[in-house]
């Protein structure tokens, strides 16, 4: 299990490799990683702000309660801060499991959860100015099938 909360960008390659090395027991790895999308066409920026320590402990809980829903092997969630563009990647899961059903539903599992549950805070600049990010329903509803 392993949780970062950084400002730097991630190599995914790099971080699945290092997630299953030297392991014969991992069946399954299933990653997602998620990316700054511009729906609009005018997003210059999104920015993220978090607590440092808090935001940490609230991914090692959703992290933490997948591991007692499902057989997995390792588990890995990136989540990046700071000012990003479009384009760039904003953060990865990955759920390793001897077989893929696990690794799948743990996967979208972590997502559901970091989507509504990640103490993040969003701010999305674009021509006409900056607006605060607030959260939608359907990431809300997402998790009621949980």
């Amino acid at each position: 299990m392993a949780v970062r909360v950084q400002r730097e960008d991630f190599d995914l390659g790099s971080e699945l490799r290092a997630l299953r090395e030297g392991r014969t027991d991992i069946g399954a790895l299933v990653s997602f990683s998620g990316l700054v999308r511009d729906d609009t066409g005018d997003l210059q920026e999104l920015e993220l702000e978090h607590y440092p320590g808090m935001t940490e402990a609230a991914l090692a809980e959703i992290e933490a309660e997948a591991h007692k829903r499902w057989d997995l092997n390792a588990t890995l969630i990136v989540h990046r801060y700071g000012p990003l563009k479009p384009g760039e990647q904003i953060m990865m899961v990955a759920a390793a499991s001897p077989h893929r059903k696990a690794a799948f539903e743990a996967a979208d599992f972590l997502m559901d959860f970091l989507k509504s549950r990640a103490p993040f805070w969003k701010k999305e600049t674009g021509v006409k100015g900056a607006e605060w990010v607030d959260a939608k329903d359907t990431d809300e509803a997402a998790l009621k099938r949980w």
